[in-house]
């Protein structure tokens, strides 16, 4: 699932994708779990999501799938994507694993979390007055008490913010998620 928000709001996109923690035998007959301890090369993952993500959007713009609009528009002759493209090469891209869910019900909880949220709750909005929007969000560089923290914006950044998560018209936000999940969940 891509989300595209962290928690001030700003632009962040990343992905959540649950990978099992195994697969099946070759003849298909059973389930075989990875070694305990061991799932994924944290590292290794990391460096190789990043090159299949941007050879992957290389690939989209090379085959004239991609579309630039407004600011973006320079970006769709290639040495400009290319040029926009190469410090991400560079940089540090991360892959964050977790321990296997327990069960399939909690797959479900997740993936339910996750699909049907905004980029911010009616919980997390504190007020509304002249001074802007002040709402609660979360600095993860700090841990405990300290990293829960509050942020006033003027009406409109609050707004502009929260419009950058909006899907565009004619994005789909679940496409034959559940269907697909439950075969899998039901496989486990």
């Amino acid at each position: 699932m891509l989300h595209t928000w962290g928690s001030a709001l700003t632009h962040h996109p990343h992905l959540h994708i649950i990978v099992p923690g195994g697969g099946l035998s070759p003849d298909g007959a059973r389930w075989i779990a990875c070694k305990p301890g061991f799932f994924l090369p944290v590292r290794v993952l990391s460096r190789l999501f990043r090159r299949l993500f941007l050879d992957g959007l290389a690939a989209l713009h090379a085959a004239g799938r991609l579309a630039f609009l407004g600011d973006l528009a320079p970006l769709a002759e290639k040495c400009a994507l290319d040029a926009a493209l190469a410090p991400l090469r560079c940089s540090d891209w991360f892959v964050y694993a977790k321990r296997p869910f327990a069960g399939p019900q909690a797959v479900l909880a997740y993936l339910a979390r996750y699909t049907h949220r905004v980029a911010i709750s009616n919980s997390r909005l504190i007020r509304l007055a002249d001074k802007g929007v002040t709402f609660k969000w979360k600095d993860y560089r700090f841990q405990g008490r300290d990293q829960l923290k509050t942020m006033t914006l003027d009406a409109a950044e609050f707004i502009r913010r929260f419009l950058l998560h909006v899907l565009p018209s004619g994005f789909h936000r679940i496409r034959h998620m559940w269907t697909a999940s439950w075969q899998v969940v039901s496989t486990l």
